[in-house]
């Protein structure tokens, strides 16, 4: 699929930001966030699929060739969606939908939650609420959060000798993806190091989280919702077998047949959300 990608660059204040752009500029607007570890690349397949969008898709902080956050800051969700509503006003965008996958799901729920007024639709693929944990492991949790972070001084990112060898690893990470998505994933994830080839994305992107919202506090976001969601479930990835939080959800759901990267896995897994995606946003 021969499609026009542009590339872009914002200054946000606190950081920048990189990321593609696919769509006519009258389209309506579109913010897409990829999975953790991911980059914009992510919707590579997906994008071109989708009519009537203008969508930018961005590498969030740390990841692809946006700007890590400085020393002795972190990866909170909130702080990724305030990087998303800066954005927003450097694109002019008072109003926008919000595309996200995994990671990018549950940052797009949990603003669209915030700030209702801004968000148009949310078209979700197999992403939701964030890990949540009980009251009374917070304590535990900060502890084995700092020690990770104390001890992340002394670990070194792997250096793979060829980018052949990066995409294989990427490839059996933790969650595992296709060789042709993890090529395209690759392509703005790989640099050249001393040594070979390393993975941009930035190291502190792999700590714990000292924090967690409850189970409560996380479907609250969910309920706040106002806007319309289209959740697309993978068969075969995370969120089908949690079959209790789904019944609970006000959005549509659609389960389609893949992984958890079934968007860019195939083509036919990024037809099959394109279709269903071109649907709810009414370009059908």
């Amino acid at each position: 699929m021969n499609i026009q990608v542009e590339d872009i660059r914002l200054n946000l204040g606190h950081i920048e930001l990189a990321g593609h752009v696919f769509g006519p500029e009258d389209g309506l607007p579109v913010i897409a966030l990829h999975g953790w570890l991911d980059n914009a690349n992510s919707f590579a397949r997906l994008a071109p699929r989708l009519r009537g969008l203008r969508i930018v898709a961005l590498d969030m902080a740390g990841h692809g060739h946006s700007q890590h956050r400085p020393p002795g800051a972190g990866y909170a969700l909130a702080d990724y969606a305030y990087d998303i509503v800066r954005a927003a006003e450097q694109l002019g965008w008072e109003r926008f939908a919000l595309l996200g996958h995994s990671l990018g799901a549950i940052i797009s729920v949990q603003l669209a939650a915030a700030l209702p007024e801004r968000v148009s639709h949310l078209a979700l693929i197999d992403g939701l609420i964030p890990p949540t944990g009980e009251e009374q492991d917070a304590a535990e949790r900060l502890g084995m959060a700092l020690r990770a972070q104390m001890r992340l001084d002394t670990k070194r990112k792997s250096v793979y000798s060829t980018q052949d060898q990066g995409v294989e690893a990427r490839m059996k990470g933790m969650v595992a993806v296709s060789r042709e998505a993890a090529e395209l994933l690759a392509q703005r994830g790989l640099m050249p190091v001393a040594g070979g080839y390393s993975w941009r994305s930035d190291s502190r992107l792999t700590l714990p989280s000292p924090m967690r919202l409850t189970q409560a506090q996380a479907m609250a976001h969910v309920r706040h919702v106002k806007c319309p969601g289209c959740l697309v479930v993978a068969a075969q990835g995370m969120l089908a077998r949690r079959e209790g939080l789904l019944e609970q959800l006000p959005f549509e759901q659609v389960t389609l047949p893949g992984g958890h990267h079934l968007h860019l896995n195939d083509e036919q897994g990024a037809t099959l959300v394109a279709d269903c995606f071109n649907r709810f946003f009414g370009f059908a």
